[in-house]
């Protein structure tokens, strides 16, 4: 005999993990058929596509991460014509306390995965991004962890100078200017500055090709010339910032390829001249956008982009109150920073960007309020543009008579 009329589709939820997933498959009643542990290794995936496929006539597959840790998970599941929706993580914790028992196993979160995908029509698809995409997902991201490690290598190494000299540290913006990070490399103590004295380390640091080496060495030194005595563990403190100095600025190069590789790859993108065109929106806040948006086929309009990047407001009325809406809390957290920023880099500078910001604040918006309005503007824009294939222009297009 086939199969009964509740095993012709089943749902297999999977809670994805680096080293191996979990994965139960429940039919149409919501009873277990399987619970298994499963290698992330691609003949035990294959393995768990059969089994499942063996259970039913049509298998839906669930998962809770759609990042690296599941990507050949994801490839092997779409490789095989499988569909496969995403569970946001937000909900299976939400909707774990419904189940029986208060313990968190991976094999609950499965369960509630593959519970949730049988009981909800509304979860987005998942699809293997284009190759372009995926690369700029890859270099964006270790762009992101570059600049958090030079954030920290900046705070460890003003510390440091706190208490070797204060005024040094006070003197200059290590995290902007390159030439105060080269001199460190060979000199953070006031004695030291003191020694060897504007003059010889202006030319030190014109050997080093620092710019503004004039500048650089009389504010160094008059930081030296204010403090004559010698903080306790001067010594070991001055190596630990002439280390740091040393992984900053070789920090600052890799940061510099990879800048130069996202440059390179995004450009290859037919749209990039047109994202480019718009005001504020650089190369990297442009690969930023391909590696989240992809070729927008996910959005319908420009107002569901603007609902994924948090710039749409969202309701929330009770009974006689209506209109009243807040500011969603599921978004994705990149995109709206990304259009928040082009946003801001746009408005410094004379504009229909500007001009419709200013315009916020006298209508009473607070700087970040007239921020956000400005970025949800842009999206309508930038929708537009990449729609019907041209490039910013500050004048608005000629309307045709219909």
């Amino acid at each position: 005999m086939g199969l009964s009329t509740s095993r012709t589709r089943i749902w297999v939820g999977i809670d994805a993990g680096k080293g191996h997933h979990w994965a139960v498959a429940v039919d149409a009643d919501g009873e277990t058929l399987f619970s298994t542990k499963v290698i992330n290794d691609e003949a035990q995936i294959l393995t768990l596509i059969d089994t499942a496929r063996g259970k039913a006539d049509e298998v839906r597959w669930a998962v809770d991460i759609s990042g690296r840790s599941s990507a050949l998970l994801l490839a092997l599941l779409i490789a095989h014509g499988q569909q496969v929706v995403y569970v946001p993580g937000r909900t299976v914790n939400r909707m774990t306390g419904a189940y029986r028992g208060e313990g968190k196993t991976d094999a609950k979160d499965a369960r509630v995965i593959a519970d949730q995908a049988r009981m909800r029509r509304d979860f987005a698809p998942i699809e293997i991004p284009p190759e372009l995409a995926s690369t700029l997902q890859l270099l964006t991201g270790y762009r992101r962890d570059f600049i958090a490690d030079r954030v920290r290598l900046i705070n460890r190494l003003r510390d440091l100078l706190v208490g070797i000299c204060p005024a040094l540290e006070r003197a200059f913006d290590y995290s902007a200017a390159k030439g105060p990070v080269v001199m460190l490399t060979e000199y953070q103590t006031p004695a030291a500055l003191r020694r060897i004295g504007v003059k010889r380390l202006t030319t030190w640091l014109e050997r080093r090709k620092v710019r503004g080496a004039d500048a650089v060495a009389t504010k160094a030194v008059e930081a030296a010339q204010s403090q004559t005595a010698a903080l306790p563990g001067e010594a070991r403190a001055a190596k630990l910032v002439r280390d740091l100095a040393h992984q900053l600025l070789a920090l600052d190069e890799r940061i510099k390829d990879n800048d130069r590789d996202i440059r390179e790859n995004f450009r290859t993108d037919e749209r990039a001249e047109i994202i480019e065109s718009m005001p504020g929106m650089g190369p990297i806040l442009g690969a930023e956008f391909v590696a989240i948006a992809g070729d927008l086929s996910g959005y319908r309009d420009s107002g569901r982009l603007a609902s994924h990047a948090g710039l749409a407001p969202v309701p929330r009325d009770s009974g006689r109150r209506t209109g009243n809406y807040h500011r969603p809390k599921r978004y994705n957290r990149r995109l709206r920073w990304l259009f928040y920023m082009a946003a801001q880099s746009a408005m410094m500078r004379p504009g229909p960007s500007r001009d419709y910001y200013l315009k916020k604040r006298a209508e009473g918006l607070l700087h970040t309020q007239a921020l956000l309005a400005l970025a949800r503007r842009r999206v309508d824009v930038l929708w537009a543009m990449l729609r019907d294939k041209r490039l910013f222009t500050s004048a608005p297009p000629a309307t045709q008579p219909g």
